[in-house]
């Protein structure tokens, strides 16, 4: 009988290349085309759905705007808190920080949305420990319909997964049931 033993280090590992911390610096580094982004500031009682909790042992997410194009960049850290497969991300937590990148496109666009529909495309398992970049913008508008897609790619720029939204843009009463909300 086999035994698996698994690395449950929260290291990212050294074929990740740059990781968030240093990442973080050089993108607020005054050459970066990429700013520093807080897309949830002002609403609900803690902003994301995913903290940008430097110390989190499950998901560590740091958002960007690349103005030349107007995307949202996120570089995202898989914990072991994410575990799904042995050894790496659960598909769940892959279609999460998908999901959120993709609002917060949105949002950073100005339209304050709600998710009513995303695809999700899984194209290479991610290990944990592994930093991930995510990019992802507005496709399209058409009235209270907001289209979105984003990708998720490692170190090395292979596609992990993509993914495909279609958000809604919430109604004033809908918005204001929103606590805290400062536009």
């Amino acid at each position: 009988m086999a035994i698996l033993k698994l690395n449950r280090s929260t290291k990212p590992h050294a074929r990740e290349g740059m990781g968030l911390k240093a990442f973080k610096m050089a993108a607020m580094s005054s050459d970066s085309p990429l700013t520093p982004l807080d897309p949830f500031k002002g609403i609900g009682s803690g902003g994301a759905w995913i903290p940008n909790n430097p110390h989190s042992e499950r998901l560590r997410v740091y958002h960007f705007h690349r103005a030349s194009d107007d995307t949202l960049v996120a570089r995202v850290w898989f914990g072991a808190g994410t575990e799904g497969p042995p050894g790496h991300a659960h598909g769940g937590s892959i279609a999460s920080v998908l999901d959120e990148a993709m609002g917060a496109a949105a949002w950073h666009a100005g339209h304050r949305v709600i998710a009513a529909r995303i695809t999700v495309d899984f194209r290479k398992m991610v290990p944990i420990g592994m930093t991930a970049t995510i990019k992802a913008r507005v496709e399209a508008i058409h009235g209270r319909k907001i289209h979105t897609r984003a990708r998720m790619t490692d170190a090395e720029g292979a596609l992990c997964a993509s993914s495909e939204g279609l958000f809604i843009v919430l109604k004033p009463e809908q918005l204001a049931r929103l606590t805290n909300f400062n536009e």
